[in-house]
């Protein structure tokens, strides 16, 4: 039996969701009304509608996001979402609040979000064992423990791939509800970690001045599928509710790209949805928004993670200013040399870029080139560049253009055979499947049988390939054979094409029913859930009566209320495997002279009346911001 590896888009609305689905994606996330972890993209259940219909045509999958922590007072309104999202052709729901888990629900499948903060195999059991069909695993994992999780459960496991990287453990940070009394778990993240801060050491010098220390460079694990596949994961995500359009394009078509080159060469896997991705734009991550790229913690080693002096795009090099002032009109002007990298030429400024640049101080300042006449561009922007300073494009408006104008087409490709029925009638029989797959669905549908034989045999054939080997709509349809009994009848092109089309609509109301997710029988869940034993004890973080209920009856020693109830208690705000001891090369576990450092603890980062004491796990190799 083949496996299926699922590509993963995020949905900010539904056009957004239809091209993620048109560059290749299987499946798309996205948010109803409330209840979503980026509460500025939220969905009506119409336009959910929408998407789930067109996305079912290829036998792509929708998934609602009810990713907030929830108040009692939204219980019933959250049961009453999820089963909207049911009754409106979503086919599962990524949920973070266990109360879920008490409410009476349609048989939709749950999934358990990253915000559920999944990083050891002890959680990965817990939560199975609740009834979640599937996993999604902290970003902050190895290749190795992911393996390891997924030999310890069934569920199926999906993790990110690419994108934003949250610098704490999703599910567990606090540090946007204590600077700014917005909740990162109710979908209201003030994004603090790309705030400036100051860090000091305990005598109060100064380390670093008003600098994004916990802003951490973009996932980009693009290059490797095949080991994340052997460690067990089948649905790859892209992070980015909040993204443009362009940017899921490019992104997804990239990573369409790269799950089916390994599909070509590993029969035992298979795409989770249907349709060939053909021509288009040639996508360049590189060319939409950035930070720079890490693969984190995956092969289970520490790097620079940090994203820089801004935790802004800065865009690709293009070249250097080589003389800067203003024109006859006083508008800014500058002349600048292209940059050589690895032996290519960037290509020059255009009109409507966007460029940027870095001051010696580490700010970024934006531009847009208004006018360009060979290597001099004017803009409009009341600004100065220094001579000698290194130009960044930021916005490529010829690569949007790209993206706009050159989009790839997603057909499915189906073959057509003209055969007999008992009585002697034409009819005609498709066949179609996925990527790789053995298996094949068919249909038919009647020819007629009142035609008369044809008196050019040849170009009555000929004309049969023809005109059934055309596209209609999201289909591709080949003739591929004409049964030997048949006498080859005249067929005139305009009932070709009726013919052509009405199998087209009927393996489009075919295909839903075929890959739709069947209904969960959450009966079938164990009515005795793994005991909570002590090291699961800080996920019982709830925030309503159900959620307590649920840990309750799973056996917690503790049972903590949200961070977002008690807010002015002294808490762990923030628990991650980024270091910023490692960053300033004092590691004790890994750097020499780290344990010899002139450095006096503890740490402290300060955000303006705010002062927050860093702590750090050395034995598990974390670092803990107190406030």
């Amino acid at each position: 039996m083949q496996i299926e590896l699922e590509l993963l888009a995020p949905a900010k609305n539904k056009d957004i969701g239809i091209a993620a689905i048109d560059c290749g994606a299987d499946a798309v996330y996205i948010a109803g009304p409330k209840f979503g972890a980026r509460e500025s993209a939220g969905n009506s259940f119409s336009d959910i509608a929408e998407l789930a219909s067109y996305a079912h045509k290829f036998g792509a999958k929708v998934y609602m996001v009810v990713n907030t922590i929830l108040y009692d007072n939204e219980l019933a309104e959250a049961q009453k979402s999820i089963s909207k999202a049911w009754e409106i052709g979503c086919d599962a729901v990524i949920v973070q609040d266990l109360s879920v888990l008490k409410m009476d629900l349609p048989p939709i499948p749950l999934f358990a979000s990253t915000q559920t903060n999944i990083r050891t195999t002890e959680q990965a059991k817990f939560l199975e064992s609740l009834g979640f069909q599937r996993l999604i695993l902290a970003r902050e994992l190895s290749l190795e423990q992911i393996s390891d999780i997924k030999k310890s459960v069934g569920a199926d496991i999906e993790t990110f791939v690419h994108g934003a990287l949250c610098v704490s453990y999703s599910g567990q940070c606090y540090l946007s509800q204590k600077l700014t009394g917005r909740s990162a778990n109710r979908g209201a993240c003030a994004q603090a970690c790309r705030s400036l801060y100051t860090l000091t050491d305990s005598s109060g010098k100064v380390l670093l001045k008003d600098f994004p220390i916990l802003s951490l460079k973009d996932f980009n694990l693009s290059e490797r599928i095949p080991e994340l596949v052997k460690a067990g994961v089948t649905s790859f995500k892209i992070e980015g509710r909040l993204k443009n359009i362009s940017y899921i394009k490019n992104i997804v078509r990239l990573y369409r790209e790269k799950i089916d080159l390994f599909l070509a060469e590993n029969p035992l896997y298979i795409r989770a949805s249907a349709g060939d991705v053909t021509g288009g734009f040639k996508p360049n991550p590189y060319l939409t928004f950035n930070r720079g790229y890490t693969q984190f913690f995956i092969d289970g080693q520490r790097g620079k993670w940090q994203s820089g002096s801004g935790a802004k795009y800065i865009g690709e090099p293009v070249g250097k200013i080589t003389k800067s002032g203003k024109d006859r009109q006083g508008m800014f002007q500058f002349t600048y040399q292209l940059l050589t990298k690895d032996g290519q030429t960037t290509t020059p400024i255009i009109n409507g870029d966007g460029l940027c640049f870095i001051s010696r101080g580490g700010g970024i300042t934006g531009i847009r080139a208004n006018s360009c006449n060979g290597n001099t561009v004017t803009t409009t922007e009341k600004t100065t560049i220094p001579q000698g300073s290194v130009i960044y494009r930021n916005f490529n408006i010829a690569f949007e253009r790209e993206l706009e104008k050159n989009m790839p087409q997603r057909t499915i490709p189906v073959a057509l055979h003209l055969k007999k029925d008992a009585d002697g009638s034409l009819i005609l029989a498709a066949q179609w499947g996925r990527t790789n797959e053995t298996e094949k669905y068919t249909c038919s549908i009647s020819a007629g049988d009142k035609f008369e034989a044809a008196t050019n045999l040849e170009l009555a054939t000929a004309n049969l390939y023809r005109q059934l080997g055309k596209s209609s709509g999201i289909f591709r349809f080949e003739l591929k054979s004409i049964d030997e009994s048949i006498i080859v009848p005249f067929i005139p092109a305009s009932q070709l094409n009726e013919l052509r089309r009405k199998m087209a609509a009927k393996i489009e109301e075919i295909i839903p029913t075929l890959w739709r997710t069947p209904a969960y029988s959450r009966s079938s869940v164990n009515t005795k859930p793994q005991v909570c034993n002590s090291n699961l004890n800080y996920l019982a973080n709830c925030s309503n009566r159900l959620s307590h209920e649920v840990y309750r009856e799973c056996g917690a020693e503790k049972i903590a209320d949200a961070y977002e109830i008690t807010p002015e208690t002294k808490a762990e705000l923030m628990r991650t495997k980024y270091c910023i001891k490692y960053e300033l090369g004092i590691c004790p576990n890994h750097q020499n002279g780290g344990r010899n450092s002139a450095i006096k603890e503890p740490l402290k980062l300060i955000n303006g009346d705010n002062s927050l004491e860093l702590k750090f796990d050395c034995r598990n190799c974390q670092m803990l911001i107190i406030g």
